[in-house]
């Protein structure tokens, strides 16, 4: 009977967090998401020159989607657009993990 009452508690929280009952214990832990345009290699006297209208190329093309990093691991791809006025991203691609890339093989 006690852990009927025990059971019946977590379930609304997993529900309500959106995540599944299994992961419902982490579904509060803070992540930082950052979305990667580009890189580009520089030389500390072409930073130091940078100035205001300065252009700096990336190595990505234009079109090309972003990466979507969690804690500095690429999980997902995503364009570029805008939403009220604001920058925002849509996902096109989710990233398989390795550890589950090497379990399907």
């Amino acid at each position: 009977m006690e852990s009927e009452k025990l059971e019946g508690k977590h379930e609304p929280r997993a529900k309500a967090a959106g995540a599944a009952p299994g992961l419902a214990f982490v579904a509060d832990v803070p992540l930082r998401i950052t979305v990667q345009l580009g890189q580009a290699r520089m030389r500390v006297r072409d930073v130091l020159a940078l100035e205001r209208g300065s252009v700096v190329e990336l190595d990505r093309a234009v079109g090309e989607p972003a990466d979507v990093l969690v804690n500095g691991r690429v999980v997902a791809r995503a364009d570029l657009t805008v939403v009220d006025e604001r920058l925002a991203i849509r996902i096109v691609e989710v990233v398989a993990a390795p550890a589950a890339a090497a379990a399907d093989a």
